[in-house]
């Protein structure tokens, strides 16, 4: 095969055009040369080497090079910021650079709003005016002027101030002093600029209107009004301790997402992006619409290397979109094909976006477990995808692009799948259970024998992979004579799966942290990009080994600064992030939100779901991912938890952080801010906003999971067997493809209306059976609160009670909700009470809780002393939920009925014809 990319038609972009779309969006759209572009290399592969050797146990074993948390992210800032001002220009829109003089300008104003007076302001307004000249005097694409250098020095500089003074700050915490002030009012507003230029004006106007509230808040309506913060209050809370920029979001980044980004972009510089998509159209490209459905195959699999859906739309999209309207794929649907599958990808495990690892930190929970539960919603969502995309081929009668070999017959066929599957798992038993006993009985030297073992599988595989013709990316809009042959191209890249086994050995069989994980897989990848080409060409034969270690050795370096550059957006955006979380903790705006939306929705928990669904659209609308989780995480999630309890939902913290980030995610698809969309576009020559309208009619299977996960947690593997997980993964999947048929308005034929209504009604029966025999049989019987006693004796041990209740938030504000509480052993229901940790006394006809024992379940329930209960529910006996799928399915019987027999008359009437 070869090579002819450059050549390919993309509606009128070049690949340099496209580059440049990725660089302006992702690693910078400044192209520095010569020395300077030298020097900006060095700081990259710098700042990869730095993050590389605060994840390494290397500091530790030395005694030296160790830095704590705050120190690590005020370094990891520096780098970003320096790199955001050097990579990227200031000059954008109009509109951005009217941004870009008007922020700074009402910054020095509320800033000296809130200093009060107390502190000498007068070189607020020259900060300002510093950076507006800045803005205005703008900067050329191809080299750096001395004030932009001047501005990067200056923001690394005030990033790197927690690190230079971190003893003396520790000393003044509260208090800070005037250059305390001088740091933080530079850094904020030199970060917003960053923010301005690296990620757009979404981001930067979010933040600012947090700041602007931080200060005003006694001017804001009652409902979201506050006391006010003074400008000390905003220097410590936002800049000088780790509440604000330097909080937890930019301890993530630092301590986990650049790692993976690392990994990914190491991956990719290897051959991994292009193997995955050539094995993708080998197996899948034969089928109705098989670009279309290799294309999303490719976007999940390079979705798990990539922390950014807009690279991933031009990255497998040059590819894939010119196939796609080969086989007949309007230029619209075929970006908006790449656009769903792409932007999907920032929801598939084991990176997510980055979120991953902030959901880690913000639910307390082991990153095992947040890939456990995203899992499942993920892998249907993508199966229902390629549905839709198999839909649309049956629409318009595709065909598939021509095989390279005459396929063997079916039971040949499912012989062989059965062998390949049963020596997948008879490897994976024996590398589970060969390498298990090595640590306990090696615990010195385990690693050293894992490596070797790897390292030999490793040599096997690049022996067998030197033996096949190394894989490129053809012309897609040359004449296809056949696609590439499956069991060749896959072979040639197999030793690309080793550093992910490395990497997920050591998160969920070493039980390892992800940052640890990602080094040592980060490592091996290294050890990889520096062997394979030197070890080919001996194996080859071709004697050119000296030129084959120099060109690892540039992949390396390659991948070490798009690594580095790949996360300037992440690290500002996290940082940009931070600002937004220290106003939501400083002003309490995260109740006053809640307040908002139980107006709004009159306290129905469906209606209060659908508000913050489309808070959450709004909010992500022109942010990368990692702030756009940040931002919706930090205002949403507790609305949900909280309004949820008011009113009898009971919602596991992950599955919040779940519903809101995947509508953060549906941001990048949705007009008329949706960025991928606007990529793919450039891509296929195609409309940008019909391509994003398409995309999101083609994700509203992405837009359906959250709400059914709200209410059906099983979709989470929360509380299964492995079993049920198996059961419900397979129905599940069932109704996605149902729910797919119905929006896309065809089936086994194009749907009547009643028919859709039929597949809609089908589809969320299978999903919630529940919720229909909850109509059929309640779940609770409602005692009176005198009878808790009683219900407590009645309920099983170890089932849940149900306790509405009265009372006080933390602000002191009248507060209703319900509580579940897990009946403990005893005799008695007073017993059961009691050692629950719960004592009660009556006052006339009400009743009140007296006591809360410390540490007990009804003190982790949320109760304590002087709330009155109101209702107690206790749990009945209730015939099985599943029973509803027997007329679900009943009724899918019937459509299929009505679909048949339309199609026979059909082909009856073509065949007379």
């Amino acid at each position: 095969m070869t090579d002819t990319s450059n050549n390919i038609d993309r509606g009128g972009l070049s690949q340099e055009e496209l580059d440049a779309l990725v660089a302006s969006s992702d690693t910078g759209g400044r192209g520095a040369t010569g020395n300077v572009g030298l020097f900006l290399t060095l700081v990259a592969l710098a700042w990869s080497l730095f993050q590389l050797w605060i994840a390494s146990p290397i500091p530790f074993i030395v005694g030296w090079g160790v830095f704590n948390d705050t120190e690590s992210r005020s370094i990891h800032l520096a780098f970003a910021i320096f790199l955001a001002f050097a990579a990227f220009p200031s000059a954008r829109t109009k509109f951005q650079i009217g941004l870009g003089i008007v922020v700074p300008v009402v910054l020095a104003f509320l800033f000296m709003v809130a200093a009060k007076d107390s502190t000498a302001t007068w070189w607020i307004p020259l900060i300002a005016l510093v950076v507006v000249a800045a803005v205005v005097l703008g900067s050329p694409k191809d080299r750096i002027p001395v004030w932009e250098w001047a501005l990067a020095v200056v923001a690394a500089c005030a990033a790197l101030y927690l690190f230079v003074y971190y003893r003396d700050i520790s000393g003044r915490v509260g208090a800070p002093i005037t250059q305390d002030y001088v740091v933080a009012v530079i850094g904020i507003m030199l970060l917003l600029e960053a923010t301005r230029r690296a990620l757009g004006p979404a981001l930067m106007i979010v933040a600012s209107v947090f700041l602007v509230y931080t200060v005003l808040g006694p001017n804001m309506p009652s409902i979201i009004a506050h006391k006010g913060n003074s400008l000390s209050e905003i220097v410590n809370h936002q800049w000088i301790t780790t509440e604000g920029v330097f909080g937890i979001a930019l301890g993530v980044s630092t301590g986990f997402v650049f790692l993976f980004v690392l990994f990914g972009s190491l991956l990719d510089r290897a051959g991994a992006g292009n193997y995955f998509i050539q094995v993708a159209f080998s197996l899948m490209g034969h089928m109705k619409g098989g670009p279309a459905k290799a294309a999303v195959v490719s976007s999940a699999m390079t979705g798990l290397i990539s922390g950014s859906s807009i690279a991933n739309v031009v990255t497998t999209g040059t590819f894939t979109i010119p196939l796609m309207k080969k086989v007949g794929f309007s230029s619209e649907k075929a970006g908006a094909v790449e656009v769903a599958s792409s932007v999907n990808g920032q929801i598939m495990p084991p990176v997510m976006g980055a979120a991953a690892f902030l959901m880690v930190e913000y639910v307390g929970i082991p990153y095992f477990d947040v890939v456990k539960h995203a899992f499942l919603p993920a892998v249907i969502s993508y199966i229902a995808l390629v549905y839709i995309v198999h839909l649309e081929a049956l629409k318009a009668g595709m065909e598939g692009l021509p095989r390279a070999y005459v396929p063997k017959p079916i039971v040949q066929r499912l012989i062989g799948i059965a062998f390949t599957i049963a020596a997948i798992c008879g490897i994976s038993f024996a590398v589970y259970y060969g390498m298990g006993w090595i640590r306990p009985a090696f615990p010195n030297s385990a690693g050293y024998i894992i490596f070797a073992f790897i390292t030999a599988i490793y040599v096997g595989l690049l022996y067998v992979a030197s033996k096949e013709e190394p894989l490129e990316l053809d012309d897609p809009n040359a004449p296809v004579t056949a696609l590439p042959m499956p069991g060749p191209t896959i072979r040639s890249g197999l030793h690309f799966i080793l550093p992910v086994v490395v990497l997920v050995w050591a998160l969920m069989v070493d039980r390892l942290s992800p940052g640890l994980s990602a080094f040592w897989a980060t490592t091996y990848m290294v050890f990889i990009l520096l062997t394979q080409r030197p070890l080919t060409a001996m194996m080859r034969g071709e004697g050119t080994i000296a030129a084959a270690i120099r060109e690892g050795g540039r992949d390396l370096i390659d991948g070490l600064e798009t690594g580095a550059r790949n996360m300037i957006g992440i690290g500002i955006a996290t940082a940009t992030a931070g600002i937004i979380v220290g106003a939501v903790s400083q002003t309490g705006v995260g109740s006053a939100l809640a307040d908002v939306v139980e107006v709004l929705s009159g306290g129905n928990i469906l209606a209060i779901l659908f508000l913050t669904a489309i808070l959450s659209l709004i909010l992500g609308m022109g942010l990368p991912t990692t702030a756009n989780y940040i931002v919706v995480s930090a205002l949403l999630a507790p609305v949900i938890v909280t309004l949820g309890q008011q009113n009898g939902l009971i919602v596991p913290l992950i599955a919040v952080h779940l519903f809101v980030f995947y509508f953060g995610i549906m941001a990048d698809v949705t007009p008329p801010v949706g960025l991928a969309s606007f990529a793919a576009a450039a891509v296929s020559g195609g409309d940008p906003i019909k391509t994003g309208v398409i995309a999101f009619f083609y994700s509203l299977r992405t837009a359906a999971l959250p709400f059914l996960f709200i209410f059906n947690t099983e979709l989470l593997l929360i509380d299964v067997t492995m079993g049920q997980g198996i059961f419900v993964f397979i129905v599940a999947t069932i109704a996605m493809l149902l729910f797919a048929a119905a929006t896309q308005g065809w089936f086994l034929a194009k749907n009547r209306i009643y028919e859709t209504v039929a597949l809609l009604l089908i589809a969320f029966t299978l999903f919630r059976p529940g919720f229909w025999m909850d109509m059929v049989s309640p779940p609770y019987s409602e005692e009176a609160p005198s009878d808790i006693a009683a219900a407590a004796l009645a309920t099983p041990v170890g089932e849940d009670l149900r306790i509405r209740v009265a009372g006080v938030n933390d602000l002191g504000d009248p507060i209703e909700f319900v509580a579940v509480l897990e009946i403990q052993e005893g005799a008695t229901g007073e017993e059961r009470l009691e050692n629950a940790g719960l004592a009660f006394r009556n006052d006339g006809d009400a009743m009140f809780i007296d006591d809360v024992g410390y540490d007990s379940a009804a003190s982790q329930a949320g109760l304590d002393w002087d709330q009155e209960v109101l209702r107690v529910l206790r749990p009945v006996g209730q015939p099985s939920k599943y029973l509803m799928f027997i007329p679900a399915l009943l009724l899918l019987g019937l459509v299929v009925f009505l679909q048949r027999g339309r199609n026979a008359r059909v082909t009856r009437k073509t065949a007379s014809a």
